[in-house]
């Protein structure tokens, strides 16, 4: 007879980790984690340089953590050794490489398929964050250029012109990182920065200006052609020039079309709905993280999140017992 789970939980990162060990904490014994990725926290190993500062908190929000885990701002390595020590105290079962497809509820019981195995949960949790999609710019990429323009690290190398397009601390972060083996534009489409910490500020005015670290402030791209093998970039002050790589970091969406399979409703701005204990309308399915914000996602509301949802399906069991 299949196993069933008392809760699955899709997404192995902040929202999904603290979920789990809340759970583990009030209890719950049956728990999964299925994730596509090889290992937990696929956002942090993939988007986050070595070493990177890594906030509790987003853009100076002073959030109170309600459940029993004791996060605190670090770096990208003591952030992941920390989810490892959460994930090994609690001996929750995980599906690594392991996509889902569906999520159908039959009865009181969540039917979900996974690109390996299927699994049967009495409730379900969807923390998959966003930027595992993401944001792409609304003018056209030649698929000519698919090796030379990213939306990460991966297949930077040295001595390269890059132009790196976004605004936000990791587009900061990429090209302060860059700039030690590259010569690096970094492109922002308004005038000034409004979304960094106060150190990312800091570095990057200190920086601008010297030998292989430039700003391209208030100005946006007009469109990208393939000129020899090679990004030529079109601005929109009319200036054009070619670089040898294009990253974007412009961050992610929400994966409308996955949440729809999963069951979840939309509303006309096509945000997932979900009530104040974060429960979609399909009873028993939840959503935690960036997922279930309208901006401005951080750990510190993942791992509240996280909580209150455990907190409510404890309440919901006690009532159906």
């Amino acid at each position: 007879m299949q196993q069933i789970y008392d809760i699955a939980i899709i997404g192995g990162g902040p929202g999904g980790i603290g979920a789990a060990v809340e759970a583990k904490v009030f209890g719950i014994q049956n728990i999964l984690m299925i994730e596509k990725g090889d290992n937990h926290s696929q956002t942090i190993r993939k988007f986050y340089k070595d070493n990177k500062r890594v906030d509790k908190n987003y853009k100076g929000q002073e959030i109170v953590l309600e459940g029993t885990i004791d996060f605190r701002d670090g770096t990208k390595e003591s952030t992941l050794n920390y989810f490892d020590s959460l994930l090994d105290k609690g001996e929750i079962d995980t599906a690594f490489n392991s996509e889902v497809e569906s999520i159908t509820k039959t009865g009181d019981e969540f039917q979900i398929v996974t690109s390996k195995a299927g699994y049967i949960a009495k409730y379900v949790i969807v923390a998959i964050g966003t930027m595992g999609k993401p944001n792409k710019p609304d003018y056209t990429l030649p698929i000519s250029l698919k090796e030379r323009i990213n939306f990460n690290l991966d297949k930077c190398s040295q001595n390269e012109k890059i132009l790196l397009v976004g605004g936000g601390n990791s587009a900061v972060e990429y090209a302060l990182e860059l700039s030690k083996t590259n010569n690096v534009t970094l492109n922002y489409r308004k005038e000034s920065f409004s979304r960094l910490n106060d150190i990312n500020l800091q570095m990057i005015q200190e920086y601008n200006g010297r030998e292989k670290l430039r700003l391209r402030l208030g100005m946006d791209i007009v469109s990208i052609e393939n000129e020899n093998g090679l990004p030529k970039v079109h601005f929109t002050d009319g200036y054009d020039t070619v670089y040898d790589r294009v990253i974007y970091a412009i961050g992610g969406t929400t994966p409308i079309d996955f949440l729809k399979k999963c069951g979840i409703s939309f509303n006309e701005e096509n945000k997932a709905e979900f009530d104040e204990n974060y429960e979609t309308k399909t009873k028993g399915l939840y959503l935690a993280g960036d997922i279930a914000v309208k901006s401005g996602g951080s750990i510190a509301i993942a791992l509240n999140h996280a909580y209150h949802i455990i907190s409510h399906i404890l309440k919901s069991h006690q009532k159906q017992g």
